[in-house]
């Protein structure tokens, strides 16, 4: 039986957004400590893995990754505790997602004529400021 999953977006706003691949190249980047490794690793070029970066960034108050300089192996990039936070909480509202996808969508799973393994549903979260009363 295929198993529903949801991939989703969220979007702070009009050009302000975290998805699945900008928080897989920040784990990434905890992993080995470079953007430039984070991004071979996910098939992506250096310079798109430091834009997206750049882009997550500006979008918060405080920065998700910090860039260390020198010293014998070269400078690197570790994530702040607020990136951490950031993976923690995009992780954790996909998990609580994809709890409800199975409950919603696995009647319709069953019924699928074919199957790749994961049946996916795209959706997109929008964060619009409160209008003031």
């Amino acid at each position: 039986m295929a198993k529903p999953s949801i991939t989703f977006r969220v979007d702070f706003g009009p050009d302000s957004a975290i998805g699945p691949g900008k928080i897989a190249l920040l784990e990434q980047i905890d992993r080995s400590g470079s953007i430039s490794q984070a991004a071979r690793d996910l098939g992506m070029s250096y310079r798109r893995g430091w834009l997206l970066v750049e882009s997550l960034n500006e979008l918060f108050r405080e920065p998700v990754t910090r860039a260390s300089t020198g010293g014998k192996g070269g400078g690197g990039v570790t994530l702040t505790p607020w990136g951490h936070h950031v993976i923690l909480a995009y992780r954790s509202f996909e998990s609580a997602v994809q709890e409800k996808a199975a409950q919603h969508f696995n009647q319709l799973a069953l019924r699928a004529r074919k199957s790749t393994g994961r049946a996916k549903v795209a959706a997109k979260v929008t964060m619009r400021p409160r209008q003031a009363a």
